[in-house]
């Protein structure tokens, strides 16, 4: 059940990440998903484990962490389609 969990908040936040950069209707879910799941652990190995947490992520961290994420790998699809 706790991966169940995880999958949903990293959906959530990888959402959020593509509708911060503008880039997520592009991205599909599952690389929602993964834009998500990658962000929150490149985020909290960054900034840490800080502020309020769901199936074992802090939130804010993940987002920060999701953004950076979804920014790169948009930078290097885009160079890649030219």
């Amino acid at each position: 059940m706790h991966w169940l969990w995880v999958l949903i908040i990293g959906a959530i936040i990888g959402a959020t990440a593509g509708a911060i950069t503008s880039k997520g209707k592009s991205m599909g879910w599952i690389a929602n998903i993964v834009a998500g799941l990658v962000g929150s652990s490149i985020g909290e190995a960054i900034l840490g484990s800080w502020g309020p947490q769901l199936a074992g992520m802090a939130i804010i961290p993940s987002i920060i962490g999701a953004v950076i994420v979804v920014v790169v790998v948009s930078f290097f699809l885009s160079r890649s389609t030219r």
